[in-house]
Protein backbone atom coordinates (compact mmCIF):
# COMPACT_ATOMS: atom_id res chain seq x y z
CA UNK A 1 0.00 0.00 0.00
CA UNK A 2 1.01 3.38 -1.21
CA UNK A 3 0.28 6.42 0.91
CA UNK A 4 0.94 9.81 0.32
CA UNK A 5 0.72 12.49 3.55
CA UNK A 6 0.02 15.86 3.44
CA UNK A 7 0.59 17.35 6.67
CA UNK A 8 2.28 21.00 7.29
CA UNK A 9 3.52 20.23 10.80
CA UNK A 10 6.56 18.14 10.32
CA UNK A 11 6.20 17.00 14.18
CA UNK A 12 3.00 15.38 13.36
CA UNK A 13 4.42 14.45 9.78
CA UNK A 14 7.32 12.63 11.16
CA UNK A 15 4.65 10.71 13.80
CA UNK A 16 2.51 9.85 10.53
CA UNK A 17 5.29 8.32 8.65
CA UNK A 18 7.11 6.57 11.33
CA UNK A 19 4.02 4.48 12.40
CA UNK A 20 2.63 4.39 8.90
CA UNK A 21 5.85 3.14 8.16
CA UNK A 22 6.19 0.64 11.21
CA UNK A 23 2.57 -1.17 9.73
CA UNK A 24 4.22 -1.70 6.49
CA UNK A 25 3.52 1.14 4.16
CA UNK A 26 5.37 2.71 1.67
CA UNK A 27 5.24 6.74 2.78
CA UNK A 28 5.58 9.68 0.38
CA UNK A 29 5.05 13.41 2.07
CA UNK A 30 4.28 16.60 1.34
CA UNK A 31 4.12 19.73 3.41
CA UNK A 32 2.10 22.24 1.51
CA UNK A 33 -1.11 21.64 -0.98
CA UNK A 34 1.12 22.77 -4.01
CA UNK A 35 3.80 19.79 -3.20
CA UNK A 36 1.39 17.45 -2.58
CA UNK A 37 -0.51 17.67 -6.20
CA UNK A 38 3.15 17.98 -7.58
CA UNK A 39 3.81 14.81 -6.44
CA UNK A 40 0.40 12.89 -6.67
CA UNK A 41 0.82 14.00 -10.97
CA UNK A 42 4.12 12.80 -11.15
CA UNK A 43 3.41 9.19 -9.24
CA UNK A 44 -0.38 8.73 -9.94
CA UNK A 45 -0.12 4.97 -8.36
CA UNK A 46 -1.33 6.17 -4.60
CA UNK A 47 -3.50 3.86 -2.77
CA UNK A 48 -4.46 6.14 -0.15
CA UNK A 49 -3.99 10.16 0.21
CA UNK A 50 -4.00 11.81 3.99
CA UNK A 51 -4.70 14.92 3.95
CA UNK A 52 -4.83 17.83 6.55
CA UNK A 53 -7.43 20.15 6.11
CA UNK A 54 -5.48 23.35 7.74
CA UNK A 55 -2.94 24.23 5.17
CA UNK A 56 -0.77 27.35 4.05
CA UNK A 57 -1.32 27.91 0.95
CA UNK A 58 -4.12 26.21 -0.78
CA UNK A 59 -6.56 24.13 1.75
CA UNK A 60 -6.99 20.59 2.19
CA UNK A 61 -10.63 21.68 1.01
CA UNK A 62 -9.29 22.35 -2.45
CA UNK A 63 -6.29 19.82 -2.53
CA UNK A 64 -8.95 16.69 -1.79
CA UNK A 65 -11.33 18.07 -4.32
CA UNK A 66 -8.32 18.09 -7.06
CA UNK A 67 -7.77 14.83 -5.89
CA UNK A 68 -10.51 13.61 -6.33
CA UNK A 69 -11.04 14.81 -9.90
CA UNK A 70 -7.51 13.26 -10.91
CA UNK A 71 -7.76 10.20 -9.17
CA UNK A 72 -11.59 9.21 -9.09
CA UNK A 73 -10.74 6.20 -7.51
CA UNK A 74 -8.03 7.14 -4.79
CA UNK A 75 -8.72 6.39 -1.19
CA UNK A 76 -8.88 9.77 0.54
CA UNK A 77 -8.73 10.41 4.53
CA UNK A 78 -8.83 13.79 5.59
CA UNK A 79 -7.18 15.61 8.67
CA UNK A 80 -8.67 17.94 10.69
CA UNK A 81 -7.86 19.93 14.27
CA UNK A 82 -11.79 21.06 14.12
CA UNK A 83 -14.56 18.70 15.55
CA UNK A 84 -17.77 21.17 13.77
CA UNK A 85 -19.92 19.28 12.29
CA UNK A 86 -19.26 21.75 8.71
CA UNK A 87 -15.83 20.83 8.59
CA UNK A 88 -16.54 17.21 8.25
CA UNK A 89 -18.99 17.95 6.17
CA UNK A 90 -16.79 20.38 3.65
CA UNK A 91 -14.26 17.53 3.69
CA UNK A 92 -16.95 14.89 2.79
CA UNK A 93 -18.60 16.81 0.05
CA UNK A 94 -14.81 17.86 -1.39
CA UNK A 95 -14.59 13.99 -2.11
CA UNK A 96 -13.10 12.30 1.27
CA UNK A 97 -13.53 9.24 2.15
CA UNK A 98 -13.00 9.25 6.11
CA UNK A 99 -11.64 11.54 8.76
CA UNK A 100 -10.12 11.82 11.48
CA UNK A 101 -9.88 14.81 14.27
CA UNK A 102 -6.85 16.30 15.96
CA UNK A 103 -6.15 15.22 18.31
CA UNK A 104 -6.03 11.34 16.99
CA UNK A 105 -4.03 8.08 17.95
CA UNK A 106 -1.62 6.75 15.67
CA UNK A 107 -3.01 3.73 16.16
CA UNK A 108 -6.54 4.58 15.09
CA UNK A 109 -5.07 6.34 11.94
CA UNK A 110 -3.23 3.26 10.64
CA UNK A 111 -6.47 1.35 11.40
CA UNK A 112 -8.45 3.64 9.49
CA UNK A 113 -5.90 3.61 6.72
CA UNK A 114 -6.18 -0.45 6.59
CA UNK A 115 -10.92 -0.22 6.84
CA UNK A 116 -10.09 2.32 3.69
CA UNK A 117 -7.98 -0.54 1.65
CA UNK A 118 -9.79 -2.63 2.45
CA UNK A 119 -12.88 -1.46 1.14
CA UNK A 120 -11.36 -0.75 -1.76
CA UNK A 121 -10.04 -4.37 -2.72
CA UNK A 122 -12.20 -6.52 -0.41
CA UNK A 123 -10.83 -10.31 0.24
CA UNK A 124 -13.92 -12.35 -0.64
CA UNK A 125 -14.68 -14.90 -3.00
CA UNK A 126 -15.26 -14.77 -6.46
CA UNK A 127 -19.16 -13.44 -6.91
CA UNK A 128 -21.42 -15.92 -8.96
CA UNK A 129 -21.45 -13.21 -11.60
CA UNK A 130 -19.51 -10.35 -12.39
CA UNK A 131 -21.97 -7.80 -13.48
CA UNK A 132 -25.15 -6.50 -11.56
CA UNK A 133 -27.29 -5.52 -14.21
CA UNK A 134 -30.16 -2.74 -12.96
CA UNK A 135 -31.00 -0.46 -16.34
CA UNK A 136 -29.59 1.79 -17.42
CA UNK A 137 -26.87 0.47 -14.51
CA UNK A 138 -24.36 -1.92 -14.97
CA UNK A 139 -22.32 -2.75 -12.58
CA UNK A 140 -18.94 -4.50 -12.99
CA UNK A 141 -17.92 -6.17 -10.09
CA UNK A 142 -14.08 -7.48 -11.26
CA UNK A 143 -13.22 -3.80 -12.09
CA UNK A 144 -15.39 -2.42 -9.70
CA UNK A 145 -17.11 0.23 -12.01
CA UNK A 146 -20.50 1.87 -12.50
CA UNK A 147 -21.89 2.42 -15.96
CA UNK A 148 -24.65 4.31 -16.87
CA UNK A 149 -25.61 3.66 -20.99
CA UNK A 150 -22.47 2.19 -21.01
CA UNK A 151 -20.28 5.66 -19.62
CA UNK A 152 -18.15 5.31 -17.21
CA UNK A 153 -19.30 7.51 -13.74
CA UNK A 154 -16.27 7.16 -11.57
CA UNK A 155 -16.50 6.83 -8.24
CA UNK A 156 -14.75 6.85 -4.97
CA UNK A 157 -14.00 3.35 -3.22
CA UNK A 158 -16.55 4.65 -0.45
CA UNK A 159 -18.87 5.44 -2.95
CA UNK A 160 -18.27 2.15 -5.01
CA UNK A 161 -19.43 0.10 -1.83
CA UNK A 162 -22.49 2.20 -0.92
CA UNK A 163 -23.81 1.65 -4.75
CA UNK A 164 -22.62 -2.29 -4.34
CA UNK A 165 -24.75 -2.44 -1.18
CA UNK A 166 -27.81 -1.21 -2.58
CA UNK A 167 -27.74 -2.63 -6.13
CA UNK A 168 -27.18 -6.03 -4.85
CA UNK A 169 -30.39 -5.92 -2.56
CA UNK A 170 -32.67 -3.75 -5.58
CA UNK A 171 -36.24 -2.32 -4.18
CA UNK A 172 -35.08 -3.08 -0.67
CA UNK A 173 -34.89 -0.49 1.86
CA UNK A 174 -31.57 -0.43 3.78
CA UNK A 175 -30.92 1.22 7.05
CA UNK A 176 -28.71 3.78 7.81
CA UNK A 177 -26.97 2.33 10.34
CA UNK A 178 -26.73 -0.84 7.99
CA UNK A 179 -25.05 1.12 5.43
CA UNK A 180 -22.96 3.04 7.60
CA UNK A 181 -21.62 -1.16 9.70
CA UNK A 182 -21.39 -2.68 6.20
CA UNK A 183 -19.20 0.28 4.49
CA UNK A 184 -17.46 1.85 7.46
CA UNK A 185 -17.02 -1.04 9.44
CA UNK A 186 -18.39 -2.25 12.89
CA UNK A 187 -16.42 -0.02 15.03
CA UNK A 188 -16.72 3.03 13.01
CA UNK A 189 -16.97 5.96 15.66
CA UNK A 190 -18.18 9.18 13.06
CA UNK A 191 -21.75 10.06 12.64
CA UNK A 192 -24.88 8.76 10.47
CA UNK A 193 -24.02 12.10 8.38
CA UNK A 194 -21.48 10.50 6.47
CA UNK A 195 -24.16 8.26 4.81
CA UNK A 196 -26.11 11.13 3.73
CA UNK A 197 -23.38 13.12 2.20
CA UNK A 198 -21.97 9.99 0.36
CA UNK A 199 -25.44 9.11 -0.82
CA UNK A 200 -25.90 13.06 -2.37
CA UNK A 201 -22.55 12.93 -3.99
CA UNK A 202 -23.50 9.64 -6.25
CA UNK A 203 -26.90 11.48 -6.80
CA UNK A 204 -25.03 13.99 -8.77
CA UNK A 205 -22.89 11.37 -10.54
CA UNK A 206 -25.22 9.31 -11.99
CA UNK A 207 -27.79 12.30 -12.94
CA UNK A 208 -30.53 11.57 -10.74
CA UNK A 209 -32.78 14.97 -11.37
CA UNK A 210 -35.64 15.54 -8.46
CA UNK A 211 -38.45 15.82 -11.30
CA UNK A 212 -36.52 12.45 -13.25
CA UNK A 213 -36.14 8.40 -12.29
CA UNK A 214 -35.47 7.95 -8.78
CA UNK A 215 -32.82 5.71 -9.22
CA UNK A 216 -30.95 6.28 -5.49
CA UNK A 217 -34.68 6.34 -3.61
CA UNK A 218 -34.98 8.32 0.12
CA UNK A 219 -36.87 6.35 2.35
CA UNK A 220 -37.48 9.28 5.18
CA UNK A 221 -36.73 8.33 8.60
CA UNK A 222 -35.38 5.22 7.28
CA UNK A 223 -32.42 4.59 4.54
CA UNK A 224 -32.21 4.68 1.28
CA UNK A 225 -33.19 2.13 -1.57
CA UNK A 226 -32.15 1.46 -5.26
CA UNK A 227 -35.24 1.30 -7.12
CA UNK A 228 -36.02 -1.53 -9.97
CA UNK A 229 -37.26 1.10 -12.82
CA UNK A 230 -39.67 -0.43 -15.55
CA UNK A 231 -39.45 -1.42 -18.28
Amino acid sequence: MKVLVLEDEKPIRDLLRINLKRAGLEVVEAATGEEALTIAGENRNFDIAIVDLMLPGISGFQVCDELRRQFPRLGIIMLTAKSQEVDKVMGLEAGADDYVVKPFSPVELTARVRALYRRMYPEEAPPPQNHIELAPFTLLLDERKLLKNSIDIPLTPTEYSIVKLLMEQPGKAINRDEILTSVWGQYFMGELKIVDVNISRIRQKIGQEVSGPQYLETVWGFGYLWRVQPC
